[in-house]
């Protein structure tokens, strides 16, 4: 990844980028509420199509300040979802370990999103 902010956007371009990370955290964030309230669960295809979105326009943001929001968006979800598999099999010992885990991550993951998109709204990148 390049230095964030090396390229100017036209008002246009930022705009778009803003957009589409406004959509992007607005899924995560849905997703992230309906895992952290116990009973409100919001479809793991929310997340797929914010992660793919992501995947696809990250290209757009190369080289800009809004570049490291799509990287941090795309670590987010991976990293969680490899913590999701790991801490799995805690379910099948105890319904206990694995609520707990899977509590933790969730609250992680919406720290994550909530963190990403106000910097988003302040014009600030990301860190690395």
């Amino acid at each position: 990844m390049s230095d964030p902010g090396t390229v100017t956007l036209d008002a246009d371009r930022e705009r778009s980028l803003r957009t589409i990370g406004n959509i992007s955290y607005l899924l995560h964030t849905i997703v992230a509420v309906g895992a952290v309230i116990p009973g409100v669960q919001a479809s793991v295809a929310l997340l797929l199509v914010a992660f793919i979105i992501d995947l696809v326009k990250k290209g757009d943001a190369a080289g800009t300040w809004q570049e490291s929001h799509f990287a941090w968006r795309i670590r987010t979800v991976c990293w969680a979802a490899g913590l999701y598999l790991v801490t799995a099999p805690l379910w099948l010992l105890l319904l206990a370990p694995g609520w707990i885990a899977w509590g933790v991550i969730s609250i992680w993951f919406l720290y994550r999103v909530v963190r990403g998109w106000m910097k988003l709204n302040a014009n600030e990148a990301m860190p690395g």
